[in-house]
């Protein structure tokens, strides 16, 4: 049970770190003057302030997180929305069938989330006004960078016009304007006056911004401030692999604030994917101020086949945090620790992080990823079905590196582009798979099987009780599952031919018809039976 002590109705209003002989520290201010020390400071404030672009008029833009939700608002106006991702084609959605006309200007082209595996591009279900511009060509979409154009209303006459109708122009138009940000132009200013066919020539009711959101930096003084990411055009704190601030040790970044790790590259920034960022600063945090390691799982050898395709068929974090989040296999000889969802982006500092040791037998890290290719992604050849050519796998899949000790800071520096992880002593794709439950025999579990036999360098082959049986009678040296199993008096299921021919024998006096059950054989642990150890245990593949 845990006594959490949460105090609400309490705004923040500065951050800023204090240094002792005991060590740093946070110190929090609130609109009340209390303060609040900390020795840990965890951040999941979002992203509240909007994104904001400087030029000409900008002043009369509205903003997206003040704009009315009611489409009537909007009928039969012209509507011009600066933006082109989720919250500008939101908007766009909303309005479609009340205002005239729906033009969206940005200085990139639309990002379609179907083609870039991105979350944060177009969804599907957001853009109908595609339709409406390829197809009727009553919308609109164009390009230009933001700080060249300019919004104004037009005089006429010296007079302002009545109707309050804003323009579109660029800056570079602009005569002899001495008032930078001056919101009135002349007919010799617009843009239309110098190009006929300009395709934003006609006037606007509205101009929406919808440029996204950007994270609070306010509240922090310079002791305490993280550093702007060097991506997403500085909006999010730079933070490390392991979510820590930056030049800011003891305060780390949770949940979409923290998107800098994989901007543009996987879910960090969207709660299906920070919950298990989140999850795993928690364990990064319970090392590190209380000894305890990152949770592993204990496994023969043997058993690591079985416990690898339940976990790539079941396990959520790296497939919704695919090139992020990956589980690192400790490899120990007999035996393997299998550690669930560590950070990738850390493996240089995986000791010091999770407590565990990489001893001289290597490790393996599973992850789940993309092909690299740019393809077609809805053409005849966007998927591979043939294991041979596992590396040419379009869609998600796992992909298992093996290493002979831990990458070093270096080596991640120059991992290959695209890669999540530095160039492995050997590699191994798992062929893409329509249902993406990868059992199958043939094309998964057996280059699976030779694959991590090549990395052992040890059988894996599962065998009967009677193949052991004359194994251990004709050979000095065992396969490593009858010496785990059936010569560790573990014991294996009896296959069905043998409880025929004992039954034929005379040697059992009725058939055993629940020999053979999942679950009976207690070599095997209870939690390998999903992952389908019993089922395994009875191939006979000698290919």
């Amino acid at each position: 049970m845990y006594l959490l002590k949460v105090r609400y109705g309490v705004d923040v209003g500065r951050i800023r770190s204090v240094q002792s002989a005991a060590g740093r520290s946070y110190s929090l201010t609130d609109q009340h003057s209390t303060d609040y020390t900390c020795g840990v400071l965890l951040v999941a404030t979002g992203l509240w302030v909007p994104q904001k672009v400087e030029f000409v008029g900008s002043d009369l833009v509205e903003g997206y997180e003040s704009i009315s939700t009611n489409p009537e608002d909007y009928r039969d106006q012209a509507v011009l929305i600066l933006g082109k991702g989720n919250s500008a084609f939101e908007t766009a959605q909303s309005i479609l069938g009340k205002a005239s006309r729906v033009h969206m200007l940005s200085s990139s082209p639309v990002r379609l989330a179907w083609q870039t595996h991105y979350v944060g591009d177009l969804r599907a279900v957001n853009n109908e006004l595609l339709d409406t511009y390829q197809l009727k060509s009553l919308d609109g979409l164009a390009e230009t960078r933001l700080e060249k154009i300019a919004v104004a209303q037009q005089k006429e006459r010296g007079r302002r016009r009545q109707k309050h109708q804003l323009y579109l122009t660029l800056r570079k138009y602009l005569l002899n304007r001495t008032e930078r940000n001056s919101s009135e132009v002349t007919r010799e200013e617009l843009a239309g006056h110098h190009i006929d066919n300009f395709p934003t020539r006609k006037p606007y009711d509205r101009v929406i911004r919808c440029l996204g959101f950007r994270f609070n930096f306010s509240i922090f003084d310079g002791s305490a401030r993280p550093p702007n990411s060097e991506n997403a055009k500085g909006r999010l704190p730079g933070v490390t692999a392991w979510y820590e601030g930056k030049k800011t040790p003891g305060l780390f970044v949770l949940g979409t604030a923290s998107h800098s790790r994989d901007y543009r590259s996987s879910a960090g920034g969207f709660i299906h994917g920070f919950r298990y960022t989140a999850r795993a600063v928690h364990r990064v945090l319970e090392h590190r101020y209380h000894a305890n390691p990152w949770p592993s799982t204990k496994l023969l050898t043997t058993q690591l086949l079985s416990w690898i395709l339940k976990r790539v068929g079941e396990a959520s974090g790296p497939y919704q945090m695919f090139e992020v989040l990956g589980d690192v296999i400790l490899l120990r000889g007999s035996h393997a620790e299998y550690v669930e969802e560590f950070l990738l982006q850390a493996l240089p500092q995986f000791s010091s992080l999770s407590g565990h040791e990489v001893t001289s037998h290597g490790l393996m890290v599973v992850v789940m990823q993309y092909g690299k290719k740019k393809i077609d992604y809805l053409g005849r050849d966007r998927a591979e079905t043939d294991w041979t050519r596992a590396w040419r796998s379009n869609f998600l899949h796992p992909v298992l590196y093996f290493y002979e000790a831990l990458p070093t800071e270096e080596e991640m520096k120059l991992r290959p582009p695209g890669w999540p992880l530095p160039r492995p002593k050997a590699i191994h794709h798992m062929v893409e798979d329509f249902l993406t439950e990868w059992d199958g025999p043939l094309s998964h579990i057996q280059p699976l099987r030779r694959f991590l036999e090549h990395c052992l360098q040890t059988d894996l082959r599962a065998f009967y009780a009677d193949s052991c049986f004359l194994s251990a009678l004709t050979h000095r040296k065992q396969p490593l599952f009858c010496q785990q199993g059936y010569l560790d008096g573990g014991g294996v299921p009896l296959s069905r031919r043998l409880q025929e021919q004992d039954y034929k024998a005379g040697l059992t006096p009725a058939k055993q018809d629940d020999a053979g059950t999942p679950g009976a054989n207690s070599a095997f642990p209870h939690y390998l039976t999903p992952a389908g150890a019993s089922v395994s245990s009875g191939l006979k593949l000698d290919l």
